[in-house]
């Protein structure tokens, strides 16, 4: 004979833990790989989908004094 409700509710429960648990191993690592951005002023780093935006506001936050094309030159048009 089969498995009763009880054994059923413990497989699906031991099944669903399994699936809910998180990646083996840290993100810290991939996230530095995309830390690809650099102001060339003050060398901070941000990650790689950072907007122009963002770019924006941190040169006229941190350098008032440059302009945006002196802290990010890709920004150039």
């Amino acid at each position: 004979m089969g498995g009763g409700n009880g054994q059923k509710s413990a497989m699906a429960r031991q099944k669903h833990m399994e699936k809910m648990k998180a990646p083996k191993g840290s993100q810290l690592e991939s996230n530095k790989k995309a830390m690809t951005i650099q102001c060339k002023v003050c060398m901070q780093t941000f990650i790689c989908t950072t907007s122009e935006v963002k770019c924006r506001e941190h040169a006229e936050a941190k350098h008032p004094k440059s302009d945006l094309n002196a802290c990010f030159p890709h920004l150039k048009k």
